[in-house]
């Protein structure tokens, strides 16, 4: 058995009682981005709901359950339908005022629906993480790539939406390698999973991950992170 959890360990899958490395005591970890970040969380107090249903709420019981001692506090500040240009309107109320050792960003997909031109979508987006090392310069950033199914309801209403999502995706990668931050390939976990079950099985509309879809997520998210800060 203790073989097989070593192995396991080896091919970071399990992190049992590891708190996430390089971090102060008690990290403040944020998530911003759109309704797949959201995930219908509450918007008040309630323990029960701030985290959403999504591969936020399934970071935040996975990483406390196996680390309380690092006392991490997981807050979740996704809007759903938000683009770049949104998240700039609360991005002083949303992120820099919650001071955050760790902040994750996925954004871009609604910015496909939107035609927000690449251009803007990388000048804005570059702003908001500029701001968010200047508050904090030992901040860390995790910046994840926008993603699709192979299809769905929410793609065929927006024609030309894959293509536009194309454009954004390099300029997600340059801005991860411009501010020092872990890059989690979100498509390329969704495209693997397809060996295993149809695209709709992990992402029911092309857009929104399922129960499972979340799962594959938050894995690979902590994934990510951990060989990122080791």
């Amino acid at each position: 058995m203790k073989g097989v959890v070593a192995a396991l360990l080896l091919a970071g899958q399990v992190f049992a009682g590891e708190p996430l490395p390089g971090l102060p005591a008690s990290p403040r970890i944020l998530f911003q981005g759109d309704s797949i970040t959201d995930g219908n969380r509450g918007r008040g107090a309630d323990l029960n709901h701030v985290h959403g249903h999504g591969y936020v709420f399934l970071v935040a019981a996975k990483i406390g359950a196996d680390a309380p001692g690092q006392d991490a506090t997981f807050l979740n500040r996704g809007v759903s339908g938000n683009t770049v240009l949104d998240l700039a309107k609360r991005w002083t109320k949303d992120t820099l005022e919650l001071k955050p050792d760790v902040l994750s960003v996925l954004i871009g997909v609604n910015d496909s629906n939107k035609g927000v031109p690449p251009e803007v979508f990388e000048q804005k987006y570059d702003e908001l993480l500029t701001s968010a090392r200047a508050a904090n310069p030992k901040l860390r950033l995790v910046l994840c790539e926008p993603f699709l199914g192979a299809s769905g309801p929410a793609i065929d209403k927006s024609p030309g939406r894959r293509e536009r999502l194309a454009q954004l995706v390099p300029v997600v990668r340059r801005l991860a390698a411009k501010h020092g931050a872990a890059l989690v390939d979100f498509q390329k976990v969704f495209d693997e999973a397809r060996r295993r079950a149809p695209s709709a099985y992990w992402i029911w509309d092309g857009v929104h991950p399922t129960t499972a879809g979340h799962r594959l997520m938050a894995d690979e998210w902590e994934r990510v992170v951990r060989a990122s800060w080791r």
